[in-house]
């Protein structure tokens, strides 16, 4: 037997034909749903790219106990448990993140790896201009701090880009390649798992030519493929030109796709081999007026994904399954593929008896950001649980120290505890970091070495609310249902899946819900009042009528202004509301006029970066 993962990266799942979209060009993605079978309840579990990847190691959720970060000593792999029991494993991917300091460890779990380089500001290639002072005008996204976040790489991505000059030097077409070449290489062998990992569709989205004629927009000289981890702010050409380019980016990959399938049908691997196309997570488009991911609640555009499982024991061709389905099940699923059972500690359960019978394997499913809401579904209802305020207490336990791209930083280990072995059953014995994340008190100072950091850090959830929608009568979530009933069975179930999934104690408080005991109506309405901010509005402005967006936007300025300049802003936020305010109406709008008058200017931009996305309440 042989199994075949290929997984793309941010594929909003509503953008496939098999899902249903009328507009972008994805034959492939539909010959594959003709040839297996399309899970429509599908979903992820920890995001973003590196959390998602410790899961379909483990079949663990991450975001429970920790943010980005690598493999753990003591964590089960799916690659290297197939590994220890005769089935070699090989990795071929362009995801750059695997060869940073978060994700590090991971690509050793397999037999062998081959690695291809260029994606999304790989520092690869060197030129002169690398070395000479930044030109800003050849960047995208001029303002604010995702630009700052965002510049390093987007120099290394436009050097990058000139040892690219026709669609064979693509990172995507080179790794599907080098599966193509495993496949044809190793077809007759037996007892092999192959996973070809490719980052696009993942921003940016740079595509040869041919693809973006597909979708041509008519916007002449508009050349961007980089949008920003911000709402929209774009005007409505751009915005469609950004939309375009990915589902171009997305043709590609539907391309490539088409080249695995066309192996299946040379050498009739469909007879023996499972195959599994996923993703990681999905990708916001303007929907809810949003571009990409982590820094707005996890709608479901972004985790309601695709999946396509083939799975030769059963030839279920063109069959749908509705039962729920989650990242963490897929390592069990491949593991009962091959004969090995999944060891204690791995959450996921096979998918083997949806396939097969259309048996559910889960009651819920739960997924977030490691610092962020914690939301649960059923299936119809979803259900997003906020922090407090200062979204504490917050920590990462771990034994590999490590960011995204970094380190974790001195002054974060000087703070940093050890916890005893057995905290957590299973972290099998091994004793913990327990390290706390940065608090949304910080100051300006604080704010510069957190953007660094986790992406994580770049908003606080609390500043949308909690959040209760109904999938079957609103699928795209376009409003919020208010039924107390309804909220409360949903609070006892993500209590529930808390404490099935070992989730620390203070991540109950974080989120204000008890851990044990029943959830009742009134301990809702309880926490709703106690989290109500009008209380923070200035006495002066008191009779005005605040926006959420308002409040929230004025409560994120005070925190980049020093104590000792705190009235004198205030005073100035005072009489510049009232100026501008209309029909004794203050909503965000006229927060923000103020930025530039009560922040020094050396850090308006990082400070307008932030205050305008703690502006949005949806």
């Amino acid at each position: 037997m042989k199994a075949i993962n290929l997984m793309f990266d941010s594929l909003n799942r509503k953008m496939l034909q098999p899902y249903g979209c009328d507009w972008t060009k994805t034959p492939n993605f539909q010959r594959l749903a003709e040839q297996s079978v399309r899970f429509d309840n599908c979903y992820a579990g920890s995001l973003p790219c590196m959390p998602a990847r410790r899961e379909m190691h483990t079949g663990r959720y991450n975001f429970l106990h920790r943010s980005w970060g690598p493999i753990e000593p003591f964590d089960d792999s799916m690659p290297e448990i197939l590994k220890n029991n005769g089935v070699y494993s090989h990795l071929i991917s362009d995801h750059v993140h695997y060869w940073e300091d978060g994700g590090a460890t991971y690509h050793n779990r397999y037999n062998s790896w081959e690695i291809v380089r260029g994606q999304e500001g790989d520092k690869w290639k060197c030129l002169p201009e690398l070395m000479q002072p930044c030109d800003e005008s050849q960047l995208q996204n001029k303002d604010g701090l995702y630009f700052q976040a965002t510049q390093e790489l987007q120099r290394h991505d436009l050097v990058n880009r000139q040892f690219i000059n026709k669609e064979a030097d693509t990172p995507l077409a080179k790794t599907v390649q080098g599966g193509v070449e495993f496949i044809e290489q190793n077809y007759c062998a037996d007892n092999w798992f192959l996973q070809i990992e490719c980052f696009d569709p993942h921003e940016p989205f740079a595509v040869p030519e041919q693809y973006q004629k597909l979708y041509a927009d008519g916007q002449g000289g508009i050349k961007k493929d980089w949008p920003p981890y911000h709402h929209v702010t774009e005007g409505a050409e751009e915005a469609t030109h950004f939309k375009n380019q990915y589902a171009a980016l997305l043709s590609m990959c539907d391309s490539y796709l088409g080249k695995i399938l066309d192996m299946f049908d040379k050498y009739n691997l469909w007879k023996d081999t499972m195959l599994i196309v996923n993703t990681d997570h999905g990708y916001l488009l303007g929907e809810h007026g949003w571009w990409s991911k982590i820094v707005m609640p996890c709608y479901d555009e972004i985790v309601h994904t695709p999946l396509f499982i083939h799975d030769p024991r059963f030839q279920k061709r063109g069959e749908v399954r509705a039962e729920l389905v989650q990242t963490i099940d897929l390592p069990a699923t491949v593991l009962e593929f091959f004969g090995i059972k999944p060891p204690k500690d791995m959450e996921g359960r096979p998918i083997r008896p949806i396939i097969e019978a259309n048996q559910p394997i889960r009651d819920y499913v739960l997924f977030g950001i490691h610092g962020a809401h914690i939301n649960i579904s059923d299936g119809r209802y979803v259900y997003m649980k906020a922090p407090s305020e200062d979204n504490t207490p917050l920590y990462d336990y771990t034994l590999m120290p490590m960011h995204m791209r970094n380190l974790f930083t001195v002054n974060e280990m000087k703070a940093a505890k050890v916890v005893a072995g057995g905290r957590f059953e299973f972290t099998k014995g091994c004793p913990l970091w327990q390290v706390q994340k940065h608090s949304q008190k910080n100051d300006t100072e604080e704010r510069e070495e957190a953007k660094y950091l986790d992406n994580n850090s770049l908003v606080n959830a609390a500043n949308f609310g909690d959040k209760l929608f109904d999938l079957k009568e609103n699928p795209n979530q376009e409003s919020e249902i208010n039924d107390i009933a309804i909220e409360v069975r949903m609070a006892n179930m993500l209590q529930a899946a808390m404490k099935e999934n070992d989730c620390p104690n203070e991540q109950f408080e974080r989120i204000g819900i008890a851990r044990d005991g029943y959830i009742s109506a009134e301990m809702l309405m309880k926490e709703k009042v106690n989290n109500n901010q009008s209380d923070i509005i200035p006495v002066a402005l008191a009779e005005q009528e605040w926006s959420k967006g308002a409040i929230n936007t004025y409560k994120a300025l005070l925190k980049f202004i020093p104590i000792e300049n705190k009235d004198e802003a205030i005073n100035t936020i005072v009489e510049s509301a009232l100026a501008n305010s209309k029909d004794k109406c203050i909503d965000a709008a006229v927060i923000l006029q103020t930025i530039a008058k009560v922040v020094p200017r050396a850090g308006s931009e990082m400070v307008q970066y932030f205050v305008e996305l703690a502006s949005r309440t949806s």
